[in-house]
């Protein structure tokens, strides 16, 4: 015997493994997927880049979260964290220390690592970043019940499975 609950108007069947998922609810992920994946980066910059931060642009931004507020981080492994390499990584820190948000240094012990550090304009910055961050997760989980993020969770983390997967391939394709 089945068991089905409305969500949004959408049914969800309980059959375990393998369950059927209607054309409406496929045709719904999509479009939610599409508008979010349109939106988000605008709609983050609009937020985040208030009067105060008007001199650098959300790319920065996440430049700026990169860093953290922890401990100097190195240049290599910044660019890492955002999936750049080291020179492109170089173009945007010169602007962000030439403003202020930053600061680059040799290392002490290794003259060739170069560290960078949040001055107390960027980890201004981050923290406006982080705040906002923060209100966004809150919004998305404050109906959910516990076993409804962990779905989430779960499907949020297939998608980035799918994604890795894909940008694999694409590597995989550009080697060739």
């Amino acid at each position: 015997m089945e068991q089905a609950y409305s969500f949004g108007g959408l049914k969800k069947f309980n059959w375990g493994i393998g369950a059927y998922m209607e054309k409406k609810t496929s045709r719904t992920l999509n479009e939610l997927l599409v508008k979010l994946f349109n939106n988000m980066m605008d709609m983050e910059e609009r937020a985040i880049i208030t009067e105060e931060f008007q001199d650098i642009t959300n790319n920065d931004m996440h430049i700026i979260e990169a860093i953290g507020i922890d401990e100097p981080r190195r240049m290599s492994e910044i660019a890492a964290r955002l999936g750049v390499t080291v020179g492109t990584l170089t173009t945007n820190m010169n602007s962000l220390e030439s403003k202020g948000y930053i600061l680059r240094k040799r290392s002490d012990t290794d003259k060739r690592v170069v560290l960078a550090v949040l001055k107390e304009k960027g980890k201004k910055a981050f923290f406006h970043h982080r705040d906002f961050h923060k209100k966004m997760i809150k919004s998305i989980v404050k109906d959910l019940y516990e076993d409804e993020m962990e779905a989430m969770i779960k499907g949020l983390l297939n998608l980035n499975d799918f994604l890795a997967k894909i940008d694999m391939e694409n590597a995989d394709k550009d080697k060739t």
